[in-house]
């Protein structure tokens, strides 16, 4: 489809209005998916860093105690 004038293209022939309601709510839709990863990958993290730490403690208390 080819466009005489940049209103025409967003116009999209007069279903403009839900062409670009639908990209809108996708591009919502992708960065909401994209923040919520972001958010659970650092939680995850802090959630493992702490689990070796809390290991490491734990090791080195045996050790303690064997000694």
């Amino acid at each position: 489809m080819q466009f005489d004038s940049f209103s025409d293209f967003i116009a999209m022939g007069g279903y403009g209005f839900y062409v670009w309601l639908s990209f809108g709510t996708c591009a919502l839709i992708l960065l909401g998916i994209l923040v919520n990863s972001l958010r659970d990958t650092k939680r995850i993290m802090a959630s493992v860093e702490q689990q070796i730490i809390r290991e490491a403690r734990i090791k080195k208390a045996k050790q303690e105690q064997i000694s």
